[in-house]
């Protein structure tokens, strides 16, 4: 850290700054995955679970901001769902707040604080290359869907329910989205590098 920047943190002021631009971050990265979880492709009556580009901003989130404030960011974004604000994608069930926490989508939704810190801590553990990133979303998009098909399991009482519900229809997708998360983080962190 630079010396004018450690100067500036041993301040009281310094720090109050750094605490707002933290809190700023972390709202606006929840506020990014709500954007993102409106950007849908309904796949009902195929399956209740909708094709949103939510996984991409977890993805984001994680590289982007680290283990620990992607949690927290994720994790008030669980918050902000569960007092009723509109961040979740729609359900096809008509589910809102608490209630879309416990349908057939919430592994996911509840999984998402805990792929960003995965995906932050693996990343930010070693030279932040594409490799790196993509192996760090690839592996916090398995504990996503981990997480994911063992609610729709407890829903539905069988493997093979679950994954045609949660798995079959999203491959593809997920593989983009790994693709374009590893791109866009590896590309960020090397221009931070170079200012």
């Amino acid at each position: 850290m630079a010396k004018t920047a450690i100067q500036t943190l041993a301040t009281p002021h310094g720090r109050s700054v750094e605490a707002v631009r933290q809190v700023a971050l972390m709202v606006g990265a929840s506020l990014f995955v709500a954007l993102c979880a409106h950007i849908t492709i309904p796949l009902m009556p195929l399956t209740p679970v909708p094709l949103t580009v939510q996984n991409l901003g977890v993805l984001l989130v994680g590289l982007l901001l680290g283990s620990r404030r992607g949690f927290a960011a994720l994790a008030l974004y669980l918050a902000e769902g569960v007092a009723g604000l509109p961040v979740f994608s729609l359900s096809a069930l008509g589910l809102h707040g608490i209630t879309q926490l416990l349908g057939p989508t919430g592994g996911f939704l509840m999984a998402y604080p805990f792929v960003a810190f995965l995906a932050g801590f693996i990343f930010e553990r070693g030279k932040q290359t594409f490799g790196r990133a993509a192996i760090a979303a690839l592996l916090a998009e398995v504990l996503l869907f981990v997480g994911g098909l063992a609610w729709l399991y407890a829903f539905t009482h069988s493997l093979a329910k679950a994954a045609y519900f949660g798995f079959y229809f999203f491959i593809a997708a997920e593989i983009i989205k790994v693709m374009f998360a590893a791109a866009i983080a590896s590309r960020w962190r090397r221009r931070s590098s170079e200012l």
